[in-house]
């Protein structure tokens, strides 16, 4: 009997994109004949994911959960809207995610590698969703965020299903606090970052590059006024210190009330709540941000078919 060796299933997993467990098994069924175990892959609809593995996927469901001290968000991408919609695309979405919190997974490579209840991996589950559906689709990324004391609050803005839309957003509350009082905090806040896109945290949080460029802009702006340099620089602090208010979430004014800093939000609630409550983290996913969206038009595409 042949060996079935870990060269061999990288061999076949790489050519017919299929998962490791599923490539195994077919040389197993094949006596490691790599091309009869590519045929036995295609037979059962597997192979057929490695071709679709080149185009874009930027739709798809952001997927949201939380328990207690922990919290996970996790986009899954499809090429259409209509996939996002599917039932099966769904389950697995949702799946996973509930594995994600309840192991307390943090990584992609992680979650890829978790099994769930039915004994496959992630991986392969969604290895065998591609061929049955017939789109290509990606577990893009994943962030977890926890506190040791206090709650992590989720927020899903214009859910599809329990747990999964268009934009999702994780808080980290830390505090002694009464959990029901920092719930509705949590949400309020999770509400708030869903329609402020904050880039950091705090100042401190930026990007150096950003700021120095984003400085050099209002260094230059200023310079044009042919006032004094003394006054230029403190032209160019008050442009900045708007800019923080923009980008910075401890800086923002609360989208709630519309006129308290986030960071006194914090500090008044304390009292409500009965500690101090410090807001250490927050994750939010919009889904198909960052990703390139390739357009062609028909024309085009017949054209390629025909030189093809």
């Amino acid at each position: 009997m042949t060996e079935i060796t870990a060269a061999l299933v990288k061999e076949l997993r790489e050519k017919s994109g299929a998962g490791m467990m599923d490539c195994k098994k077919a040389l197993a069924e094949n006596g490691g004949n790599v091309d009869a175990s590519m045929d036995w892959l295609r037979k059962k609809g597997l192979a057929s994911a490695a071709k679709k593995s080149s185009r874009a996927a930027s739709e798809g469901l952001v997927s949201v959960a939380a328990t207690g001290t922990f919290g996970v968000a996790i986009e899954l991408n499809a090429e259409t809207d209509f996939v996002g919609r599917n039932e099966h695309f769904q389950k697995l979405l949702t799946e996973a995610t509930q594995l994600a919190v309840g192991s307390k997974l943090d990584t992609v490579e992680k979650l890829k590698a978790a099994k769930l209840a039915n004994g496959k991996t992630v991986e392969e589950q969604l290895t065998e969703l591609i061929a049955n559906i017939g789109e290509n689709m990606n577990l893009r990324r994943m962030q977890s965020v926890s506190v040791t004391q206090g709650l992590v609050s989720s927020y899903v803005h214009n859910q599809l299903i329990p747990g999964c839309g268009k934009i999702g957003v994780l808080v980290a509350l830390e505090s002694a606090g009464a959990a029901d009082k920092l719930a509705a905090l949590g949400r309020q806040l999770a509400m708030h970052i869903a329609a402020a896109r904050p880039e950091a945290l705090n100042v401190e949080g930026l990007s150096a590059d950003l700021v120095a460029r984003e400085r050099a802009v209002h260094a230059d702006k200023a310079s044009k006024s042919g006032k004094p340099a003394e006054i230029v620089e403190k032209m160019v602090d008050g442009s900045m210190r708007k800019y923080y208010e923009q980008v910075a979430l401890l800086e923002q004014t609360f989208i709630i009330d519309g006129q308290t800093k986030i960071s006194a939000v914090l500090l008044n609630a304390a009292k409500d709540v009965g500690a101090p409550v410090a807001l250490t983290g927050y994750v939010r996913y919009e889904l198909g941000e960052g990703v390139e969206k390739k357009v062609d038009d028909f024309a085009s595409e017949v054209a390629k078919m025909a030189a093809g």
